[in-house]
């Protein structure tokens, strides 16, 4: 099995269509009728949801799906419910770097549920093969082996969820030859948008902390007119928003706000405190 690649092509025409190449079937044409009033986004808005061939992209309704996990068959949405979620997918089962990520997801369960967040696991390995393992990851975490693994992991044997979500890597293979799952990390908001997407390669291992980080700028600009700078940490001082006008900064951001001065002269980049909102 692999993950085919679209090429999208837009073209103009009295009777509007959507079709495939017949000399070259990843190939799609899609006309539009009226070159003055074209809008790319909701064209291609269009052929995804029609052809249903190309994978979430940030802000969109996450797609939902029902999965066999170790703790039971769930639908996703459903198992959202109001939370936030993380829905993280690794190569393999019995393997070193995936079992130091899942014993750190582990650990850090406490600062996902103080943030509203749940975490579910996804590789292509079956549910005997996660609860077996799932002994290994305690054990490596620290844990007491009699306590129940604390968050579930989906079985995607046929690959099927894992391929409509971009989650394969094609160069990484088991030993039947089937591509197994890069490590993806999906963060899902409560309204069920789709906020982030961040790809790793199975030689590397993902940094959880810096999710952490994410999540709590996530958290914090969605209920304040701020955005968090590099490196930002809780705590450090954010970035007022561009779209901010001058004459409601002091009501908006009483703590103050500090323009830093630039060559251009231009007062783009104004800091203010972090926000005390979480």
């Amino acid at each position: 099995m692999s993950c085919t690649e679209y090429n999208v092509y837009f073209c103009f025409s009295e009777k509007p269509k959507c079709m495939f190449s017949l000399n070259k079937p990843t190939d799609v044409f899609m006309d539009i009728d009226d070159e003055q009033t074209l809008d790319f986004r909701s064209q291609f808005e269009h052929v995804r949801k029609c052809f249903g061939f190309f994978k979430p992209c940030l802000g969109d309704i996450f797609p939902n799906f029902s999965a066999n996990t170790t703790e039971g068959e769930i639908d996703f949405h459903d198992w959202l419910g109001e939370s936030w979620g993380i829905l993280f997918s690794h190569p393999s089962d019995f393997t070193p770097v995936c079992t130091t990520e899942l014993a750190r997801v582990l650990t850090l369960l406490p600062e996902f549920i103080k943030r509203n967040v749940k975490v579910i696991g996804l590789s292509c390995d079956d549910i005997s093969s996660h609860s077996e393992w799932c002994k290994d990851i305690k054990s490596y975490a620290g844990c007491n082996d009699d306590e129940k693994f604390p968050y579930p992991i989906i079985e995607d044997k046929d690959r099927l969820l894992a391929a409509k979500l971009g989650m394969v890597d094609k160069d990484e293979l088991d030993a039947s030859g089937m591509p197994l799952t890069a490590r993806a990390v999906f963060i899902i908001d409560p309204k069920k948008k789709f906020r982030l997407s961040i790809l790793y390669p199975a030689t590397t291992g993902r940094n959880f902390d810096e999710i952490l980080r994410v999540l709590d700028s996530l958290q914090l600009t969605d209920r304040v007119k701020v955005a968090t700078p590099v490196d930002w940490k809780m705590g450090d001082d954010c970035m007022v928003l561009p779209t901010v006008p001058e004459d409601s900064v002091d009501t908006i951001f009483p703590q103050g706000v500090t323009v830093v001065p630039l060559p251009s002269g231009k007062k783009y980049l104004r800091k203010t405190p972090c926000p005390n909102v979480l």
